[in-house]
């Protein structure tokens, strides 16, 4: 844990009682805060204070006192509407701030050469993130890996020169985090997202820059143009820059060409092979690997640490996971593509594929997903979605409504057997997954359930 010891003596308030809100609550009285919390549910206001973590409801308190208010991500800052709580604060001129604030300010104050890789972007952090981590470790580099990735940063061990925090960042925690100045910041894309949440495309590019602006060095996607601009202005302000790309070759950057990632610039040019990386298939992961080689050299590791480290990626757990194979049927667990957008990579890298997917529908359905629709052999759909995808594929696709998730995973196994090929079984849902399951990593862990049952498999170890 990292105790908040920047909060001693200090009033805070502290709203949003999940998973990173408790461990934040945690990590501020372990730091001497004095602290008030409080959440919408009564349930996790009850387990909070069952812990000895004072609660109180925080519209009692004198706002005047208080020294800040920290405000889990999931909460409203601005958009659609402020919660009631940071209207409370910013009425009061209470500074409003998240987790990943109070990480930057424990690293200012214990260790602040500490190295501290930051990632963020539309698509792609956490295979990146979990890439960066796995190559440092790979190669015997003291490493810490959290953030929006899933493990609340303040549960990490503290800030220490040698140290290396690859922290995954979303643009929620972005806005909460102003001293936010990473070793490393990487910004892999930008494209239409929680605009919900920020109000527009502008605002929410603008809250992703902040990460990488204060950075010692910016890795940066420039495949669309938002990024291109972000590039652009950190660069004319003297900052140093680093450009990756998926499509297009750089002169000097590191991009990534159809089967190598390649790194240009006045040393000359370094090529680091991806062919027969299973985890890394896929232009989206050729991004996503370029964007390890830049991080990851600028961190100082040599040119073959940084190969052994891709070479080894075992993968991200429920992203293109390769769960097992029976004879020269492989199964994938893309259980995290809970939109057509997400599953969209999946579809895109492999040619014959035996597509589970349904769930809780989004808008816009699979329409968008059409390109890939002659990679499928046949769907199996699944949930509420069944029917709606169905009306989609028509005569085009073979398909069968499997309903649950082991029905389809016994009928396409059985009829990827009787084809007698190499094919694919994919999980990508394109769904949310909230009709039969709590969340996506359970639904994956279903399919992975459903992958061992079957005769004759071989599994694979997890990511």
């Amino acid at each position: 844990m990292i105790a908040a010891r920047s909060f001693k003596g200090r009033s805070v308030a502290l709203f949003g009682l999940g998973g990173s809100g408790l461990a934040t609550a945690r990590a501020l009285v372990a730091g001497g805060a004095q602290l008030t919390a409080f959440d919408d549910n009564p349930r996790s206001v009850e387990a909070a204070a069952a812990e000895g973590i004072a609660t109180g409801d925080l519209h009692a308190l004198d706002w005047r006192a208080v020294d800040a208010l920290i405000l889990s991500p999931g909460v409203p800052l601005t958009h659609p509407k402020p919660h009631w709580a940071a209207e409370l604060a910013k009425s009061a001129g209470v500074p409003v701030i998240g987790d990943i604030e109070i990480f930057s300010r424990e690293r200012a104050a214990l260790s602040p050469q500490a190295p501290f890789v930051a990632i963020t972007g539309t698509n792609g952090k956490s295979t990146t993130t979990a890439l960066i981590a796995h190559a440092l470790r790979a190669c015997g580099r003291d490493t810490q890996l959290g953030g929006n990735i899933g493990v609340p940063v303040l549960t990490l061990d503290p800030p220490l020169q040698g140290r290396f925090h690859v922290v995954e960042c979303s643009s929620y925690q972005i806005d909460l985090a102003p001293s936010l100045r990473p070793s490393v910041g990487l910004l892999l894309n930008l494209s239409p997202d929680h605009l919900d949440r920020h109000g527009s495309m502008e605002n929410y590019a603008a809250i992703k820059e902040r990460l990488v602006a204060a950075s010692d060095v910016a890795v940066i996607g420039v495949d669309d143009a938002h990024c291109r601009a972000v590039a652009g202005r950190l660069e004319a302000a003297g900052r140093r820059v680093v450009r990756i790309s998926r499509e297009t070759p750089l002169e000097e950057g590191v991009f990534f060409d159809g089967a190598d990632v390649v790194r240009r610039g006045q040393a000359g040019e370094t090529r680091f092979a991806l062919s027969g990386i299973g985890s890394l298939r896929g232009r989206h992961n050729g991004q996503n690997a370029a964007a390890a080689v830049a991080t990851l050299t600028a961190c100082g590791l040599s040119d073959a640490e940084i190969r052994a480290g891709l070479t080894s990626f075992p993968g991200l757990v429920h992203r293109m996971e390769q769960v097992g194979r029976r004879g020269p049927v492989l199964f994938i667990n893309d259980s995290k593509a809970t939109n057509a957008d997400a599953a969209a990579p999946a579809l895109a890298s492999f040619m014959r594929i035996r597509w589970i997917a349904g769930g809780l529908p989004k808008e816009g359905g699979i329409a968008s997903l059409e390109p890939f629709f002659p990679r499928i052999a046949k769907a199996y759909l699944i949930g509420e979605a069944a029917p709606l995808f169905a009306a989609t594929l028509g005569e085009r696709i073979p398909y069968e409504i499997s309903a649950t998730l082991d029905v389809a995973v016994r009928s396409a196994a059985r009829d990827a057997d009787e084809a007698g090929g190499e094919e694919v079984v994919l999980l990508s849902p394109a769904c949310a997954s909230f009709d039969q399951f709590r969340n996506f990593e359970v639904r994956g862990e279903a399919f992975r359930q459903a992958v061992a049952g079957l005769a004759g498999i071989e599994l694979f170890a997890k990511g």
